[in-house]
């Protein structure tokens, strides 16, 4: 049989979640394994996917509008095939299936979030055929894992224990989606982080749409923890997970932090709103005096803790005073950083029924108010670290000055140093070295690397 793909390139282009730039490297690994090869642009490519994400409307809105652009984009001198091929997997793959190729008539291969690992030969029958093709499945038998990968960075690898949620929070999609949660076997995952670290990695994060609650459905009870000693025991430099659901945050987890070499002090926990009638309303299953009884726990057992959250302005029915509880809990936990979105209404959530006449112009002052607050914090949390020394793992160059390194700080947040005189940034990369921090702005350290 020829092979279709010899002589093509392709291009990813990956919105949303972690676990979907998992799967886009799965993805890319598949193609390369094929015989295509990688390249950064659309003009450039011959086969172009979108890695989607439905969790807000912005997501759809942009792929529809860059699928709809494509056709004014030419063929590169030398493509092998008739023309460019386009294909749509992740979340909005998986809601709309056939949708899609009535909506979008350049669009060739739609998938879904459980079908990873058939989008080579729906590829390979429309590039044969020159037609199209969708297939969308309910559930899949197999974590995306066991596909063959690209890793974006050979120091970094992501590790899913989980796919899917049982949680159904009122507004989001994401059950819908990605189905019902399912564990990956702590042994398999003790084995993929085990070869992660014989490969070079330096630091894993592990995934899931609720980490917490893993283990639940092989083991009967909660296993997370057993999951974070096992990957520290593998000799991982640095652990990070994402992403946790408060209800699910048991003491023992809370305890690693204090006793676990690699588990970074950093920890993205999303309360989504700061009052109790907005959390029922959410089906969150978690109250403000829990919430803030967790960060009490957390800063107990890691003092220096850097915390994270998502945060949702203008729920349906949410007033000025709800609201102020959502303000004043940011002011009280201080966040390193604050993911802050305006409610975007999903099609088949119980919130998409609720009503609300709150004006956008309400909503969108409170959004901004709730900013300059996020700001504020992230910037006097940040100075804490002037004059202390961090080890920042080096992920390349600055984008705006090739002279300037850029890394992450234990803590996830963005480190600046210039190249050190006589060194080889590329040779920096990867590796762990200490920095001097001279200054702190609000989303960056900058300082000078003590040596390399």
């Amino acid at each position: 049989m020829s092979n279709v793909f010899e002589g093509t390139r392709f291009c990813i282009h990956t919105f949303g979640c972690q676990m979907n730039k998992h799967d886009s490297e799965r993805v890319a690994g598949m193609l390369e394994g094929l015989g295509s090869l990688p390249v950064e642009t659309i003009e450039e490519a011959d086969i172009v996917v979108f890695m989607t994400c439905c969790v807000r409307e912005a997501a759809d809105t942009r792929l529809y509008g860059q699928v709809a652009s494509m056709k004014n984009i030419p063929l590169r001198d030398g493509t092998p095939l008739d023309k460019r091929y386009i294909a749509v997997g992740g979340c909005i793959g998986q809601r709309d299936g056939d949708k899609l190729l009535a909506a979008l008539p350049h669009l060739d291969v739609v998938f879904g979030t459980h079908n990873l690992g058939s989008l080579p030969g729906l590829l390979r029958r429309a590039i044969e055929q020159h037609g199209r093709a969708a297939e969308v499945i309910e559930g899949g038998a197999e974590f995306s894992s066991a596909l063959p990968t690209v890793r974006e960075h050979d120091w970094a690898a992501w590790l899913p224990i989980t796919v899917g949620c049982n949680n159904f929070c009122s507004y989001c999609i994401v059950p819908y989606v990605r189905g019902r949660e399912k564990s990956r076997p702590l042994d398999d995952i003790a084995a993929e982080a085990r070869s992660y670290v014989e490969a070079g990695v330096k630091e894993i994060t592990l995934l899931g749409q609720n980490v917490n609650s893993y283990g639940r459905d092989l083991y009967g009870e909660p296993r997370f923890a057993d999951v974070l000693r096992a990957v520290d025991a593998a000799g991982i430099e640095r652990l990070r997970f994402a992403t946790s659901h408060p209800k699910d945050l048991t003491d023992e987890v809370i305890g690693l932090f204090a006793t676990l070499p690699s588990l970074m002090p950093a920890l993205h926990l999303p309360v989504q709103s700061g009052s109790n009638r907005i959390l029922s309303a959410m089906n969150r299953r978690y109250t403000r005096e829990h919430y803030l009884g967790l960060i009490e726990k957390l800063r107990r057992a890691r003092p220096d803790i850097a915390l994270s959250t998502d945060i949702i302005v203008g729920f349906p029915g949410e007033t000025e005073e709800n609201f102020m509880d959502t303000y004043r809990l940011v002011e009280e936990v201080g966040y390193s950083q604050v993911f802050t979105f305006i409610y975007s209404k999903r099609e088949g959530t119980p919130a998409a029924e609720m009503d609300d006449d709150t004006p956008r112009e309400v909503i969108q002052e409170r959004f901004d108010r709730l900013v300059d607050l996020v700001q504020r914090k992230a910037f006097e949390a940040n100075q804490a670290e002037l004059g202390a020394t961090v080890p920042v793992l080096v992920e390349g160059t600055s984008k705006r000055d090739d002279s300037i390194l850029a890394g992450k700080s234990p803590k996830n947040q963005t480190v600046h140093a210039p190249v050190p005189a006589g060194a080889d940034a590329t040779s920096l990369v990867g590796r762990i070295v200490p920095v001097t921090i001279e200054e702190a702005r609000t989303w960056y350290l900058s300082g000078t690397i003590v040596h390399a």
